[in-house]
């Protein structure tokens, strides 16, 4: 079954648009405002890589990273610590998990166009586990981040990401405000 989308934004079409709405897997994320180019090859391709792998973010579930990620994934802002390859996201997500068990990600915008997909991200939980050495107190957690996507048939082969860290690490105490 197909999700309606809260907003949607066509870029570069002409006459009537065509009703957009969200894969029909399963699982997988409904953006809250979805902007494609409706010139673009492969949108639809393009746009369920990326929500497999948000899907995956949002529930830790591999099979949707499986389904995600290309063999070749390359992750192009790679932190210190992190395997490379498509087993990298695998281990933040464990390691996330451990600190916020309840861990949830919206898919706040996905901008969709060419082989490119950004994504505006919400991550939301409570830290009720483990964080460099500090048990959690059932603090909330929110914060934001982005993703530049390349989908290389129909899978994501490359990420750019950056992460609010510094609010994280704030709102568990880590760091102080």
């Amino acid at each position: 079954m197909t999700k309606p989308l809260a907003s949607l934004l066509l870029c570069g079409c002409a006459g009537t648009h065509p009703s957009v709405t969200a894969p029909a897997e399963p699982g997988l994320p409904t953006p809250h405002e979805l902007v494609i180019d409706a010139h673009a090859p492969d949108v639809d391709r393009t746009m369920l890589a990326a929500l497999r792998l948000y899907a995956f973010w949002d529930s830790g579930d591999t099979k949707f990273l499986d389904q995600a990620l290309a063999p070749t994934f390359t992750d192009r802002t790679l932190p210190p610590g992190r395997p490379q390859g498509p087993s990298g996201p695998a281990f933040a997500s464990k390691n996330f998990r451990a600190a916020v068990p309840d861990l949830r990600c919206d898919v706040e915008q996905l901008l969709v166009a060419n082989d490119r997909a950004v994504a505006h991200l919400r991550f939301r939980g409570h830290f009720t586990g483990t964080f460099a050495g500090k048990s959690g107190s059932g603090a909330p957690v929110d914060f934001i981040a982005t993703d530049i996507l390349r989908i290389t048939d129909g899978r994501v082969s490359d990420n750019w990401h950056i992460e609010d860290n510094l609010t994280f690490l704030q709102e568990i105490g880590v760091v102080a405000p």
